[in-house]
């Protein structure tokens, strides 16, 4: 399973930094989008909408307002799930992501990984 994370981060006291070292350390294959590039455990953070193949769960760390810009980009990558992290939580955007039938989480990645619940 392909986690994207959007909102990404090299700032170690981040939760998408932690998130991140979780799901490599869990050997979940990660890509990530951050506002400025880097690199966490291999992985390169993109600031571009790359158009990622296989994408089974986006995990957001980012606030309901800056997430209006990926709407679109997030329904094309077809997910089939997408965890709003606390803090991003987004009833407008829920709606839209139901109507392409992907699951919708209010839900911590950090959580979700440590109770084997991912």
């Amino acid at each position: 399973m392909k986690t994207l994370v959007i909102g990404a981060s090299t700032n170690a006291e981040r939760y998408s930094y932690k998130a991140i070292k979780s799901l490599v350390a869990h050997q979940h294959e990660v890509v990530a989008i951050g506002a400025k590039k880097g690199t966490i455990f291999n992985i390169e953070i993109e600031t571009e909408k790359i158009d990622f193949t296989g994408i089974d769960t986006v995990t957001l760390y980012i606030n309901p307002k800056l997430q209006e810009a990926y709407y679109d980009y997030i329904l094309s990558l077809n997910p089939r799930r997408v965890l709003f992290n606390p803090g991003t939580e987004n009833p407008a955007f829920y709606e839209l992501l139901k109507k392409k039938n992907c699951i919708v989480e209010e839900a911590c990645t950090l959580v979700l990984l440590a109770t084997n619940q991912y």
